[in-house]
């Protein structure tokens, strides 16, 4: 009797235990799939600041060129879709309290969605306010996610890349000065502290998303010290995720491979120019700056921008810009503010959308206009 009561308790525990692991391994898939749903802010996984009677206040600057035209499509749609939205409109036109107050707006309500600032190239203008805003608010990673979307033409299909730049130092740095007449200095800035935070971000990204491998982009064949530096810290980071594959890969061999064979990468982690050449070049892979996301990641502000940074001024008032790129951004912004019904419904609409060619915009191949594309979408929201 002894025997059976005591093999009886040693089952009632065992099956105790094994209900446990379930429900653990049970909520553990869940809790993963609810972040893979969520557009890779990592670092700013705090709740948004101004959430008022469950209505979040978000900041929009709306860029130039064709940013404002998209920054209203946006407004329309979540106005027609009843999200509980509120902007705070910050419209930047210089150095002046204009981006002071577009500064400030983003510190209070730690989230943003912004258009491309126009930047000029000469020598006498400043420096670029999409520069300075991601240093000032120390929004460090860029993350652009590159994907074969349906119903779009490429010269390759099954792409699916997370492409991560370091935002606030390397050639960006701004510290250029002519040494004697007829010759300039431009200095290129990498530090540990800054290389190993991008290089966890990737692998955090990596880890939370079930990617498998990471592959950190350089010039250390040329640049021994500086990109030499960046690579020595990304290994050495790599060594704490054993269950992720490591690579590295010299910058033009990785643009040659992204044109030949982009379906062997996975997450990609660099630095800021050749962040910004990797991001582009990926957008174009899959169908360009209209149909690409992003978003700028820091401890304390998340701003999401369209993946490609190109402003569009040849398009501005001409009622031809592709939506898709912003709105599909402001969908991911609308996952990331937790409102997960309205960035599905969204997000899966335009996707829809695109495997039509009647929907599509110049830029697609197509003869659609942008308020055509909002107004179609409208109607199947």
């Amino acid at each position: 009797m002894m025997q059976q009561l005591s093999l009886w308790a040693k089952n009632l525990k065992f099956r105790s235990h094994c209900i446990h692991v379930f429900r653990t391994s049970a909520k553990r898939s869940i809790l993963m799939k609810m972040a893979a749903r969520r557009l890779l802010t990592t670092a700013a996984s705090r709740s948004p600041r101004t959430v008022y009677g469950g209505v979040h206040t978000v900041s929009l600057i709306p860029g130039d060129g064709v940013g404002p035209e998209l920054a209203t499509a946006v407004k329309d749609v979540f106005q027609h879709l009843r999200v509980p939205v509120v902007f705070d409109q910050q419209n930047i036109n210089g150095r002046d309290k204009s981006y002071e107050a577009a500064q400030k707006s983003l510190r209070n309500h730690g989230v943003g969605l912004k258009g491309i600032l126009s930047t000029s190239a000469l020598l006498a203008e400043p420096r670029s306010l999409n520069v300075q805003l991601r240093k000032d608010l120390d929004l460090y990673a860029n993350v652009v996610k590159c994907r074969t979307v349906e119903g779009v033409k490429a010269r390759h299909r099954n792409v699916d890349m997370i492409i991560i730049r370091e935002n606030t130092e390397g050639e960006y740095s701004g510290l250029e000065h002519e040494s004697v007449p007829g010759v300039v200095e431009s200095l290129k800035v990498i530090t540990a502290e800054k290389t190993r935070r991008i290089a966890k971000f990737a692998f955090e990204t990596a880890s939370r998303l079930n990617r498998q491998k990471v592959t950190a982009v350089h010039k250390a064949n040329i640049m021994k010290l500086a990109d030499g530096f960046f690579l020595e810290c990304c290994r050495d980071v790599a060594k704490d995720y054993p269950l992720i594959d490591f690579e590295d890969m010299i910058v033009d061999n990785c643009c040659m491979q992204l044109t030949s064979r982009p379906q062997q990468f996975d997450v990609l982690v660099m630095g800021n120019l050749y962040g910004n050449i990797i991001s582009n070049l990926g957008a174009g892979l899959v169908g360009g700056a209209g149909v690409v996301p992003g978003v700028n990641v820091g401890e304390e502000i998340v701003l999401f921008e369209p993946g490609a940074r190109h402003r569009g001024h040849e398009l501005a008032g001409k009622n031809s810009a592709n939506p898709a790129g912003m709105l599909l951004t402001a969908a991911s912004m609308l996952r990331h503010l937790g409102l997960d019904e309205p960035a599905e419904q969204l997000e899966g609409r335009i996707y829809d959308m695109l495997k039509e060619p009647r929907f599509h915009t110049p830029d697609l191949g197509g003869n659609a206009t942008t308020s055509e594309f909002v107004e179609s979408l409208k109607g199947r929201l």
